[in-house]
């Protein structure tokens, strides 16, 4: 009986310890917003590691492109997919796909933007179900969009935000040389 009690009080004290850790929906959204902000605002550059048919870009570890074309593409990282658009008539500065994302701004949790002297940058995440969210994140004529849970969300937004900033940047560079 001695046993079964203090089986019970652990069981207890462990789903107590795992639910006070767990974030909620407000705090993952707070955090996600946070870390795109930091991303998009890093001084370091973020390297390209893969050059496509029409421009250059940062792909994380683990990320596999599945289709290109001239303007997309559609990325995979395990069961996850990300669609990438680059828009290489906007320039970093562009608000082009800002304001249309805005077009649900009502039904977002977060939308939010960020400029600096060289480009402008937002993040948008809306519910998609009770378990979902739909992820977006863009700079000047970039816009990267996904599906995520609330525990990964923080770090797929920072994982988008560095695609977009290497497409951003590495490809302004060469437009300009």
């Amino acid at each position: 009986m001695r046993k079964l009690k203090s089986a019970v009080i652990t069981l207890l004290c462990a789903v107590i310890l795992t639910g006070c850790s767990m974030q909620s929906e407000d705090e993952a959204v707070k955090s996600t917003e946070e870390t795109a902000e930091k991303v998009f605002n890093a001084e370091k550059a973020i390297e390209t590691n893969q050059e496509l048919d029409a421009f250059s870009m940062y792909l994380p570890k683990g990320f596999e492109i599945i289709e290109e074309d001239a303007s997309n593409v559609i990325i995979e990282d395990g069961e996850q997919t990300y669609i990438v658009f680059y828009n290489n008539l906007e320039n970093p500065l562009s608000t082009l796909n800002y304001e249309s994302a805005a077009a649900k701004k009502d039904q977002a949790l977060l939308f939010e933007s960020f400029d600096d002297t060289n480009k402008f940058g937002y993040i948008r995440i809306l519910p998609d179900d009770e378990e979902h969210y739909e992820l977006q994140a863009g700079i000047g004529g970039v816009k990267i969009t996904t599906y995520t849970s609330k525990s990964d969300m923080e770090s797929d937004a920072e994982k988008m935000m560095k695609i977009a900033r290497s497409i951003v940047v590495d490809n302004q560079d060469s437009a300009q040389n």
